[in-house]
């Protein structure tokens, strides 16, 4: 899980810091799943108030939201400068390690939104219930980010090469959940997505662009990416490669 203590929050920050400029070029997943969680948040009676995106980045989220619901300024909290500088001019920023816990609020939140993000922190599972809890009553968290089941083809292939799989581990649903009283899970629901590129390493570019790149274990060597490019697994049809992800989105209500 990304709760693995080898996996440092300042590598994290550091690597999406790096890559804050080029981030939106290669990030074309997460701004589809920005948007559709925004989508689900649309058919949700959020109060007026205090709304946070949560390890905004660049804004994709944040944007989304927004564009939701006119009008409704959105807080962009994120522990890398880098990428908060990104921002759209005129949006409300605010500069916080979220591997901390939450910052502190003149009041609560109405809505703490969060999209591919949860899975780099410690404990994701007690930072979702702190998250719950620190909303105000009758308030909304909306979460989405990969999990347990992603990159298939990534693992198959490593065992076919006798190559460690590299692909960072991926926090579990179930123990996400686990600790959320059931009455406060609104949505639980897992969407899954398949990729498709004329090579593997075209699938995996996109990580290393936009900064998600760092993982639990360390990389492989030259020899071992191409015995790993040789035994991934392609479409029956076109031969190309497949990379499958499988995406949880959660809304709760405290």
């Amino acid at each position: 899980m990304a709760s693995d203590p080898l996996i440092s929050t300042g590598r994290v920050l550091d690597s999406f810091g790096g890559a804050a400029d080029r981030y939106n070029s290669a990030a074309g997943l997460q701004q589809s799943m920005a948007w559709r969680l925004a989508g689900n948040c649309s058919r949700l009676p959020i109060e007026k108030g205090l709304w946070v995106d949560l390890g905004s980045g660049t804004g994709c989220l944040a944007d989304a939201l927004e564009q939701t619901f006119p009008g409704q300024m959105i807080l962009r909290l994120d522990g890398s400068i880098a990428m908060l500088r990104r921002q759209r001019t005129g949006t409300r920023t605010q500069l916080h390690d979220l591997s901390r816990g939450l910052p502190s609020w003149p009041e609560r939140p109405q809505l703490l939104a969060s999209s591919f993000a949860l899975h780099w922190l410690p404990d994701p599972a007690l930072k979702l219930r702190q998250w719950l809890e620190a909303l105000s009553f009758g308030g909304w968290l909306a979460v989405t980010l990969p999990v347990q089941g992603s990159f298939p083809e990534w693992q198959r292939a490593a065992d076919q090469a006798g190559e460690r799989c590299s692909a960072l581990s991926l926090p579990e649903r179930t123990e996400l959940l686990s600790a959320i009283p059931s009455a406060a899970i609104q949505l639980d629901h897992c969407l899954n997505i398949t990729q498709t590129a004329a090579h593997p390493k075209d699938l995996l570019k996109p990580m290393l662009t936009t900064g998600a790149c760092v993982t639990q274990g360390g990389g492989l060597s030259t020899a071992g990416w191409r015995k790993l490019f040789r035994a991934w697994p392609g479409d029956a049809e076109t031969g190309d490669a497949m990379l499958s992800w499988r995406i949880l989105f959660v809304i709760l209500k405290r």
